[in-house]
């Protein structure tokens, strides 16, 4: 699915949230391997999971046919410095919701990125229909944590010991939802 770019400004700061288009499948694919090795905060580290050029561009097709998943940019100087991903499901019992992710290259943080991110994510939700929104977020990552309680969102639930992170310590994750009436 699509979205209608928007612009904003923040702290000096001009950047453009729209819809992925093919071209950006190699920025993507460099920045997400680059955010990977900036925090703890995500699910891998620096070159797990790794998504090539043309698996992006697989990715960005396949969201923007699919009326449930919707992929977000987010560009300063027509560069991506940031993604946001909603990723509906094909199972019918699952059909009323979409699993929601982001990402901001750190030297962007603190510019609102994330959260117009989520916001605009939110209101493509609302107003396509979707009723739930699911996400996971690192039990550390108070800021994360608040800006999604903040929107709405309410922790559903906690997996215990589910990460290990670089200190050799368990983390718990949390799951948070949001339920749109």
């Amino acid at each position: 699915m699509k979205i209608n770019k928007q612009e904003f400004h923040a702290q000096g700061v001009s950047y453009i949230i729209r819809s992925a288009m093919i071209q950006d499948a190699m920025n993507l694919s460099e920045i997400r391997l680059r955010m990977d090795g900036e925090t703890e905060n995500l699910d891998r580290e620096k070159g797990e999971a790794f998504i090539s050029t043309s698996g992006f561009e697989q990715l960005i097709k396949a969201d923007t046919e699919h009326a449930k998943n919707l992929f977000l940019v987010a560009v300063v100087h027509d560069k991506v410095v940031g993604f946001s991903r909603c990723e509906g499901h094909v199972l019918r019992r699952f059909a009323h919701k979409v699993e929601f992710g982001v990402c901001v290259l750190k030297d962007f943080w603190g510019y609102g990125i994330g959260t117009n991110l989520l916001k605009e994510s939110i209101s493509w939700a609302d107003s396509n229909g979707i009723q739930k929104m699911n996400l996971q977020v690192l039990e550390t990552n108070n800021k994360a944590i608040e800006l999604y309680k903040k929107h709405g969102f309410e922790i559903e639930g906690l997996l215990k010991n589910d990460k290990i992170l670089s200190d050799g310590q368990y983390y718990n994750t949390i799951i948070m939802g949001r339920f749109h009436n």
